[in-house]
């Protein structure tokens, strides 16, 4: 199955390539390949780029951790080596979740309203 550039769907990628295909220069790829030690591409002789398959995919979730989302570069860094992956983002705690976690929601709900009369406001 082609690409739309003409290419298999394994094939690699030249640096060129995958920059026009996720959309940055050149040179952010390469900046890149400095701060993420994932993504390491093949290089060949006279140090021409090629990325694999799973370089071009990383590319993309980098790509969409810092340009999508607004990441930071350390925030993505961490997103990616925590999980592999993009890590999801944890809901905060409910009452009930919160009580399957060992804490009684009766002592929550106390403690919520004397922290409340202690700073003056009505809950």
């Amino acid at each position: 199955m082609a690409q739309d550039d003409g290419k298999a769907a394994g094939a690699m990628l030249a640096i060129g390539e995958l920059a026009e295909r996720i959309g940055v220069p050149t040179h952010v790829l390469r900046y890149w390949e400095t701060r993420f030690p994932e993504l390491r591409p093949l290089q060949r002789s006279g140090r021409r780029r090629y990325y694999r398959a799973e370089d071009v995919a990383l590319a993309g979730k980098i790509h969409d951790l810092l340009h999508v989302k607004g990441y930071t570069v350390e925030g993505a860094r961490k997103a990616l080596s925590d999980s592999g992956d993009v890590a999801p983002a944890k809901p905060s705690p409910t009452p009930a979740a919160a009580g399957k976690a060992g804490v009684p929601v009766a002592d929550l709900i106390a403690l919520r309203q004397r922290l409340a009369t202690a700073i003056g406001v009505l809950i």
